[in-house]
């Protein structure tokens, strides 16, 4: 096995902006010496990651799972101010957790979490009613993956979008009674210096994406955290990091991430990289 240089820790490179170079992506990735974890959002995006985990000779893991925008058979139209200007149709699955269909896909090594999990309390329906209804799925189909990944002693990878007081309240449910089980990363960060202290005193790490290359209010939060409790990811197809900004994010951009969090830390990047990779192969349990 070649040790990485990079791990890309969330990735969606199964996403249908790849149609047409996956191929590509994937080997500019492997020469680079970046290796990834793609992620589910759903049963079927979930059987995608594990098999382009398989298909791979090594460097491509898989976590599968259902996001919480997928727990309500509704669609949804809001700005992101992380992924577009224009607003966009979100049309969810309404897919129920069905522990059975994962428990078959955590079978395969290359499955190394479970997520993306959480709350997502950003795209909701504008009915108060359905809103509330979106909310009770969510927090169901979150408990029903955490058991699971306690009980696979998997990580969960949260998704979070105006939620982390409810998310950890959840994981406070289960932290005392899982033995040391629960473990995992809040994904794609964006909370207060006060809420990734909360995160990382009940174990959990964090991770950064590329928008830490282009905003500044990411800085102080970087700065706080100690090294050995980041990890980096893309996100991609989204948030494409500086200089390639106005394009399609991929693995390989990776390492602008990784070279900025050294910028901002005053740390040698070479001792960065290091760490990083280290913090994912700990978490993860990679081999």
């Amino acid at each position: 096995m070649t040790r990485p240089k990079y791990i890309d820790i969330h990735a969606h490179v199964n996403f249908g902006a790849y149609d047409t170079d996956r191929t590509e992506v994937l080997k500019r990735a492997h020469e680079a010496g970046v290796w990834m974890i793609n992620v589910g959002t759903h049963l079927e995006t979930s059987r995608q990651v594990v098999e382009l985990a398989e298909k791979a000779d090594e460097g491509v893991y898989a976590i599968i799972g259902l996001h919480p925008i997928h727990t309500s058979p509704l669609s949804v139209a809001r700005v992101d101010p992380n992924e577009s200007e224009k607003p966009a149709k979100v049309y969810e699955t309404g897919e129920v957790f069905d522990k059975n269909a994962y428990r078959e896909l955590l079978k395969n090594p290359r499955v190394v979490g479970i997520g993306e999990c959480g709350l997502d309390l950003f795209r909701l329906p504008e009915h108060a009613d359905l809103a509330a209804g979106a909310i009770q799925r969510q927090k169901k189909a979150f408990r029903e993956q955490i058991e699971l990944a306690i009980e696979f002693d998997k990580p969960i990878m949260i998704h979070a979008r105006e939620s982390y007081k409810e998310i950890l309240e959840i994981i406070d449910e289960y932290l005392s009674t899982s033995k040391g089980r629960l473990r995992g990363n809040a994904h794609f960060f964006a909370g207060t210096k006060e809420e990734a202290n909360a995160f990382l005193e009940r174990g959990f790490t964090l991770s950064f994406t590329g928008v830490v290359t282009f905003a500044k209010q990411y800085r102080e939060l970087v700065e706080m955290v100690p090294l050995d409790r980041i990890m980096v990811e893309t996100d991609c197809p989204y948030v494409t990091p500086v200089p390639f900004r106005g394009t399609r994010n991929e693995p390989l951009y990776v390492r602008e991430i990784a070279a900025k969090i050294a910028d901002i830390k005053k740390i040698d990047i070479e001792i960065v990289k290091k760490a990083l990779v280290d913090n994912a192969f700990s978490m993860f349990r990679l081999k």
